[in-house]
């Protein structure tokens, strides 16, 4: 896709669409805008409406319009297919987002996939379930995996130093381990707060949206802040730890972060819709816009300079390929078990968090299951989670658009229902071990 640097861009004939829905879901935390365990929300004001697109059963392209698969029964591969259809329609009608894609898999095989809202303001497309979006901090889980993969290699140890490792790069270096940029106990300064990146929207429109950064000049972004805290002594999630776990690999191997994913990830496992762009603003193949619902109208904020998340956040992907990949790494076919076992190592001082090494932990109303999630702060945002065995797993993207106030319990309810089946409104919660 070419890059467009005309700054914000109102989609044709969206204000007539704009009248019962809305946005910005809030996908369960560890956001790439913010720190912790946060939920990100866009502005408010507007609202978006069309009819609801369908969902699919087990190896179904995508029916019409809120249509199931022919044939097949209300709890197809052992899910509640009518909540989940339910629970993602409230993601829009009650969430807020412009539009929102889901899966679930059993043992990597899908049984149910969704896609409810619109795609395009302008045409009134909707999305597929099939469509491509940007996944957010859930690239730290590719970046982390990497990493332990060079430890498995013996290039370096999970307790070497990042000083050892990448002389001079921050002040303290030598007190802070490889482990600790990967479960977010550095104490370092997450550049993205900074007031040069982490603006409002408007301003991020004029003046952010198109720039360009390297990882060295993020870096010294963030070495311009004093730490939150001595390493080792609390949890702070910083997207900095991932801008240096990016840095070390490439220290390590002589190749980018991104070629060292592809090799050792992408191409390995076939996943062809995803991608970790440099500098391309677009994103390649079917996918749903995102949009910003600013006091002047909705903004389509699809494409956007990709630098300023590097490792921490840069990566594409579609459900489908994000299942695959959750479902490999917990069924041990990218790292050997003692290294698995360590990035399911919650550090104690993540507290709520219950964050390992590049995944964390949450609770549903039936169980524990294991994941990533994460927003651009700019409407994009993505959320991955499995049980331990694979019996059952679940990719959302949700592209954020209006705040109502209730994105935060969908997003709970979608996840609660995908691993549960339908809830009790009072149980119908995914939240944080502890």
């Amino acid at each position: 896709m070419a890059e467009h640097r005309n700054g914000a861009r109102t989609a044709p004939g969206a204000r007539v669409r704009a009248g019962r829905r809305g946005t910005a879901v809030r996908v369960v935390a560890l956001a790439l805008a913010g720190a912790g365990l946060v939920g990100v929300t866009a502005p408010a004001a507007g609202a978006l409406g069309t009819g609801p697109t369908g969902a699919a059963a087990v190896g179904e392209e995508q029916p019409g319009n809120g249509a199931e698969a022919a044939g097949r029964g209300p709890h197809q591969g052992g899910v509640d297919a009518p909540a989940l259809n339910e629970a993602l329609e409230g993601m829009v009608e009650i969430g807020g987002a412009s539009s929102s894609l889901a899966r679930v898999t059993e043992y990597g095989r899908t049984v149910w996939k969704g896609a409810r809202g619109v795609g395009d303001f302008s045409t009134g497309a909707e999305p597929s379930a099939n469509g491509r979006f940007r996944i957010a901090s859930v690239t730290k889980s590719f970046v982390a995996t990497v990493v332990l993969q060079l430890v498995g290699e013996g290039r370096f140890g999970l307790d070497d130093s990042v000083e050892s490792l990448l002389p001079g790069a921050v002040p303290g270096g030598g007190s802070i381990t490889v482990r600790q940029l990967l479960n977010h106990t550095s104490g370092l300064f997450d550049y993205t707060e900074d007031p040069a990146i982490g603006v409002d929207h408007e301003t991020w429109l004029r003046e952010g949206r198109w720039r360009s950064w390297t990882p060295q000049q993020l870096l010294a972004v963030a070495n311009s802040h004093p730490p939150y805290s001595a390493p080792g002594t609390g949890w702070r999630y910083a997207n900095t730890n991932y801008l240096l776990a990016g840095m070390i690999v490439e220290r390590v191997t002589g190749r980018d972060w991104r070629r060292e994913v592809e090799r050792r990830i992408i191409d390995r496992l076939g996943l062809t819709g995803t991608s970790m762009p440099v500098h391309a603003t677009g994103i390649r193949g079917p996918h749903a816009h995102t949009y910003l619902d600013l006091p002047g109208g909705p903004v389509d904020v699809t494409e956007m300079e990709p630098s300023e998340m590097d490792a921490a956040g840069v990566g594409i992907s579609t459900t489908a390929d994000l299942a695959t990949f959750l479902h490999a790494l917990l069924a041990g076919r990218l790292l050997p078990a003692p290294l698995l076992a360590e990035m399911l190592t919650v550090a104690p001082a993540s507290g709520a968090a219950q964050y390992g090494l590049g995944i964390g932990r949450l609770t549903t109303p039936c169980g524990e299951v294991w994941g990533n999630n994460g927003s651009t702060g700019r409407g994009h945002n993505s959320a991955l989670y499995s049980t331990l065995d694979g019996s059952r797993l679940v990719a959302v993207s949700t592209n954020g658009y209006r705040n109502t106030g209730q994105g935060w319990k969908t997003s709970q309810k979608l996840l609660a229902t995908a691993f549960c089946g339908r809830q009790p409104a009072a149980a119908a919660t995914a939240t944080p071990t502890g």
